[in-house]
């Protein structure tokens, strides 16, 4: 069993995430060489700006976005415990809302664009992040034992997230909780797989995007 989430994600060619806002018409694809730096970037800031390590506690405020993936493993990658609650650091979307005493945000525009003014008592993810080196050193990377996840009441462990059953195919979702979508990730990751996630979409659009996709439309979440 690999040693913790992070250490799954291979740096291949391959879409690993996929996302689409149908109501905009949007598309982002990550495959593992590009997901893996942004992943790399992501846990370098944390670390560097923002004094992250084994244990501290990010609140994921994002909905079912690509970002909300690429923090997942950035997270795991420096051992944070994804939480909903009681923590260190706050990442909020465009509406600006954390109390935490870290509080960075994502404009959730177009490639990860910065937001067209620095939101105030905020770090910018927009700007920080691509400023971030792409190489990430783990120098006290996470146990199986540590916790990855505290949510909605319940916590997991790094080991128990990767007992998930893998999943080999391309499977596309419509948006899920936080909980459910890093089980989603974790599940593609276990099984050479890949998610599509549609956001703003109808039934309707899931069927026609999972069409495009070649991407077997999941019933009910992993």
């Amino acid at each position: 069993m690999a040693p913790h989430l992070a250490t799954l994600l291979v740096p291949g060619p391959a879409p690993v995430v996929t996302w689409y806002d149908a109501s905009t018409g949007e598309r982002v694809e990550l495959s593992g060489v590009t997901l893996d730096n942004w992943v790399a970037k992501v846990a370098n800031l944390l670390v560097d700006d923002c004094d992250a390590e084994r244990g501290t506690r990010l609140r994921l405020g994002l909905p079912s976005h690509w970002l909300r993936f690429v923090w997942l493993l950035g997270a795991w990658r420096v051992g944070a415990v994804v939480t909903d609650h009681d923590a260190d650091i706050g990442l909020s979307g465009p509406e600006l809302e954390a109390d935490e005493p870290i509080r960075l945000a994502a404009s959730l525009r177009p490639l990860g664009a910065r937001f067209p003014t620095e939101p105030e008592g905020f770090v910018d993810i927009g700007a920080a992040v691509p400023a971030s080196p792409d190489v990430f050193v783990d120098l006290d990377p996470p146990t199986p034992e540590d916790l990855a996840i505290d949510l909605e009441g319940a916590t997991a462990t790094h080991a128990d997230l990767l007992a998930v059953e893998p999943v080999s195919e391309r499977v596309l979702f419509g948006p899920g909780t936080v909980r459910q979508d890093a089980q989603r990730l974790v599940a593609a990751l276990r099984g050479g797989g890949s998610i599509v996630v549609v956001t703003g979409g109808t039934d309707a659009d899931l069927e026609s995007i999972a069409g495009q996709e070649r991407a077997r439309l999941a019933s009910s979440p992993h």
